[in-house]
């Protein structure tokens, strides 16, 4: 019989390399979302595609991911999260592989739309499922861990796309990340473990079992004013980072005349690999501020947000490459600062019952920001060009910062420190 010292240090080994399996997950979520934009150029010759038309295509993953965020949170809440993830993960990676057998822009389109649907039943699962197992003493540093591979997978699979397009054509990538999603599901079959829900550190109490309906999940977001503007944040935060993911590859090879594998991993080796350092360095700041007060996380992500400001406007600005590539990292390291808690900053302030549907929903919120902004972006080129438009983003996020720092103070006043203390403990 297993005693119940050892029996919590099991559980205290596997919660960690629970977040190593999720991290293998998020990593081929973002590897296939990203390696579309680093093959734009040979995509609009092969299918004499207009800019409107490659902004469509981005957007198609992202419009059909956001619609279905609600209803992928409910259903994490209501079944097996385990089921969730691998089932997602095993229907995204077949529709990558099709992607690369695609004839049409139509064909192109609907695999894209349908990557999507699958991708977004993964997100609201996975945090439910880290959260289960991170009280709020390890919760943004868990977070935070698994959020790096959401930089890592956009790295390589910005990167490795570029490099094998030019070498192989561009329908290589899709189908070798098709078959690695694929493979880790069988493996997952075997080594994820669906836990218990209980989340007893938590802030908010949980709701009763019957009120876990699909409606008031929703309206456990709607309903939160705080919880409302995190969201509002998140849609000004994604619709710049969705600009980043689309369009930095091709912005580089025009303005600079970088080649198709140079743009391709400039645009995402600077961002994400300074964006890893940020999400690590700001999951351990917002753990430490979050024993000081409860806003703690909420200041952490405002810290990121500030400090990006002036470094999109560079971006944008600057005639020098060198410049461009250090403020991209700059503005990387910054934005992962604030990504490291999105969903842990989230966590404290909705009821634990609704987690999967508020998350789910705020994921689509985000994502419907962000799929307007690739086509915003597309259809403004002609009048602005890439460069002023991406300067005009810094006022977004300069906005976002000020509701964070107003809505923090707003928790740190209403949160006292014996309070903020007993939580801990």
């Amino acid at each position: 019989m297993t005693s119940p010292l050892a029996a919590k240090s099991s559980l205290g080994s596997y919660r960690w390399w629970m977040v190593a399996m999720l991290w293998l997950v998020c990593f081929a979520n973002y590897a296939d979302r990203q390696a579309i934009f680093s093959i734009f150029p040979p995509l609009q010759q092969d299918f004499s595609l207009s800019r409107l038309q490659l902004g469509i295509l981005g957007s198609a993953f992202m419009w059909v991911y956001a619609l279905s965020g609600p209803l992928a949170g409910w259903l994490s809440d209501r079944f097996s999260r385990r089921s969730v993830i691998i089932g997602a993960l095993l229907f995204w990676s077949a529709c990558t592989a099709a992607t690369g057998v695609a004839h049409s822009f139509g064909e192109l389109v609907a695999c894209r739309a349908l990557s999507g649907l699958g991708e977004a039943f993964y997100f609201p699962a996975a945090i439910s499922l880290v959260a289960s197992y991170h009280g709020r003493a390890t919760r943004s540093r868990a977070m935070s861990l698994h959020q790096s591979a959401v930089y890592v997978g956009s790295l390589v699979g910005g990167g490795i796309s570029g490099w094998l397009a030019e070498r192989h054509g561009w329908r290589l990538p899709f189908s070798s990340f098709g078959v690695f999603g694929i493979v880790l599901a069988l493996m997952l079959l075997v080594a994820l473990k669906e836990p218990k829900r209980d989340e007893p550190d938590r802030i908010v109490t949980t709701e009763p079992e019957e009120e876990r309906s699909f409606v008031s999940g929703v309206l456990a977001l709607l309903a939160n004013p705080a919880a409302m503007v995190l969201a509002a944040v998140f849609v000004c935060a994604n619709f710049v980072a969705a600009i980043f993911l689309s369009w930095t590859p091709i912005y580089l090879f025009e303005k600079f005349h970088m080649s198709l594998t140079a743009a391709g991993f400039h645009a995402s080796a600077w961002l994400q690999c300074s964006s890893i350092l940020g999400v690590l360095l700001g999951g351990v700041l917002a753990d430490y501020l979050a024993r000081r007060s409860r806003g703690g996380r909420i200041f952490a992500q405002f810290v990121g947000l500030l400090l990006g400001v002036p470094l999109l406007f560079l971006i944008g600005w600057s005639a020098s490459a060198l410049l461009v590539l250090i403020a991209m990292a700059g503005f990387g390291f910054a934005k992962g600062i604030y990504d490291a808690n999105i969903w842990a900053s989230l966590y404290e302030i909705v009821p634990a019952s609704h987690s999967g549907a508020t998350v789910g929903l705020m994921n689509s919120l985000g994502w419907l920001g962000g799929g307007a902004a690739t086509v915003a972006i597309a259809a403004g080129n002609a009048h602005f060009g890439l460069g002023p438009e991406i300067c005009m983003t810094s006022i977004l996020y300069a906005i976002a910062a000020l509701s964070l720092l107003l809505l923090g103070r707003s928790m740190a006043r209403t949160s006292p420190k014996s309070e903020v203390t007993s939580r801990i403990e």
